[in-house]
């Protein structure tokens, strides 16, 4: 996705925030633009107040004196908009790629709407072809990179996963814990997946997103295109 497409996304978001909104600030690349066009209307005058869902994100809203608040202060969210590895038609998501899917899930199940940009590449048929990041304890990784195994067997992945490693150590979220990318090509079922994937004690949380998201912009070359399920 060119950068332009990711800029083009986010200011097609920009239409779903109004004045004294509590607003999700997502992670990546395309949320960076999106915060980015935040703080510039923040400049101007635009009052609101911002849940970041990782430590890279509250630290660009920071420096763009965006107000900022937790979940602790605020009970609820009016919109979170961030970005997506996948979506499919039914506007379940595979996220994690930038490694904040805990916080960002959080986030997502605090807000009233979640509304994705990215671009029309990111919108497949079947969800699997981006490697699933699955959030595990550190706490006994052998056993749960075990049972991780026995869940792709049983739902046909077509790879196998690998341990997330970032500038040759292992990659760290910002609550602690361990990445596994799992490569299954196709999920045939996401739900039962979601359900089994969490039944393993050491997975913290995994990436697909399930009935949290009803909105998209997504970005091509001749424009933005709003999909909506509501």
């Amino acid at each position: 996705m060119s950068d332009a497409l990711k800029r083009q996304a986010a200011e097609a978001a920009m239409a779903e925030i109004r004045p004294g909104m509590r607003i999700g600030l997502g992670t990546g690349s395309t949320a960076w633009h999106f915060v980015d066009l935040l703080g510039a209307r923040v400049a101007r005058g635009f009052e609101c107040l911002c849940v970041p869902t990782s430590e890279a994100t509250a630290t660009q809203a920071r420096e763009l004196d965006i107000p900022l608040a937790t979940l602790e202060d605020i009970d609820s969210l009016d919109v979170t908009i961030d970005g997506a590895d996948e979506i499919d038609a039914r506007f379940r998501l595979i996220k994690g790629g930038g490694g904040a899917l805990l916080r960002e899930k959080i986030v997502a199940a605090a807000s009233a709407r979640m509304v994705v940009i990215a671009d029309q590449s990111k919108l497949v048929e079947t969800l699997g072809k981006f490697p699933l990041p699955i959030e595990v304890n550190p706490f006994g990784l052998a056993a749960t990179r075990r049972a991780v195994a026995g869940v792709m067997d049983r739902f046909g992945a077509e790879g196998g996963f690998a341990l997330r490693q970032r500038d040759g150590a292992t990659f760290m979220t910002d609550g602690g814990h361990y990445i596994l990318d799992a490569s299954f090509g196709r999920i045939s079922d996401a739900e039962a997946l979601s359900r089994a994937l969490l039944d393993i004690p050491g997975v913290v949380q995994h990436g697909l997103f399930l009935d949290l998201c009803h909105e998209a912009y997504l970005a091509a070359p001749d424009g933005v295109i709003r999909l909506s399920d509501r």
